[in-house]
């Protein structure tokens, strides 16, 4: 089962990572990244990149080799847009859902397409999602709103047979798609025992300060589950060798994900300890606006709609691309 394979990976994935440049501090020490994570208790307390001395290996920036990334080129700026999941049907009925596979409610729907619209002037190149279909659902239902209408493909490398079957021969239909790449990293944190129990029943059998600590607490997973610690381990391992050298070639990204999975990438990018991040709360289909500039991130927080000003305010290249859209839009209507 993909739950299974996802836990058990966690630590395994983490000490193969490919990017020897980049280190990492953990708790007040530098930790270089090619180190193995299974000698010692990985501790993210206080997760913050070296960027500025990192080199990417150009061989990275196409986690799936389906449909070659042959536009890439350098830029010193890139957009990032993060997206909680809409609504699940687990939500909507109180239960710990973690790895579950269970997709969005007509609410989650509602949800994932106004997040569309927000985003709907913003750049996207490439889209990473989770293995789960509420990610999934919440991507291509944000997708179809963009203004580009470029069509989201899902790039399907988990076997030789699947890369061929799913292959693009038109060069002209490549131009007008945006991959979408499936990653379990990207998964909600396994919640272990808990998933399909509902949240106050489990509050009443077990006690509200045990389930609070294991919802709320970075370090202490739930029976047989991961802490949101593990959790950041493989999500952010995966965000720093796959993503980050994505926006490092120009390539605007977006991220359609889960609570703490999000929430682990949020601890990275604003370089946040372990108990601001614990307190950290995304609301489900609400977009947040990163730009990468120089080996930089800076939060730009959500847009409230499409037209909003400010949001394209922010850099002279957004502005520039929504734009480019306004005109491509009167030509169409002339």
């Amino acid at each position: 089962m993909a739950t299974a394979t996802s836990h058990q990976s966690v630590v395994s994935f983490a000490s193969l990572r490919s990017s020897p440049s980049s280190t990492i501090s953990q708790c007040g020490f530098k930790i270089d990244s090619s180190l193995s994570f299974t000698s010692k208790k990985t501790n993210f307390c206080k997760i913050k990149a070296i960027t500025s001395s990192v080199s990417y290996d150009n061989t990275l920036l196409s986690p799936s080799k389906t449909i070659p990334d042959n536009s890439q080129k350098k830029s010193n700026e890139a957009a990032l847009i993060l997206i909680r999941h809409g609504e699940s049907l687990w939500n909507e009925k109180n239960l710990f859902t973690g790895c579950v596979d269970v997709p969005l409610t007509e609410k989650g729907v509602e949800e994932a397409i106004e997040a569309g619209k927000r985003i709907s002037n913003i750049p996207v190149d490439v889209i990473f999602t989770s293995s789960l279909i509420r990610a999934q659902m919440t991507a291509m239902l944000a997708m179809i709103q963009h203004r580009r209408k470029k069509v989201p493909i899902i790039l399907h490398d988990e076997s030789e047979q699947a890369k061929t079957w799913s292959q693009v021969f038109s060069d002209e239909t490549k131009n007008q798609s945006i991959p979408v790449i499936p990653a379990w990293q990207l998964n909600e944190r396994m919640y272990g025992e808990l998933q399909g129990l509902n949240k106050q029943e489990t509050a009443e059998r077990y006690g509200k300060e045990q389930v609070h600590e294991w919802r709320r607490s970075y370090d202490i997973p739930p029976p047989k589950g991961e802490s949101l610690e593990m959790c950041a381990e493989r999500a952010v391992a995966y965000f720093q060798d796959n993503i980050e050298p994505k926006l490092a070639a120009g390539k605007n990204v977006m991220i359609a994900a889960h609570g703490n999975s999000l929430r682990s990438i949020i601890m990275y990018l604003d370089k946040l300890t372990c108990q601001e991040v614990i307190s950290l709360e995304l609301s489900t289909g609400i977009p947040l606006l990163y730009i990468f500039k120089e080996g930089k991130f800076m939060k730009r927080g959500s847009p409230v709609g499409p037209t909003e000003a400010g949001v394209y305010a922010y850099t002279k290249r957004l502005a520039q691309y929504r734009q480019k859209l306004e005109e491509d839009s009167e030509v169409i209507c002339a």
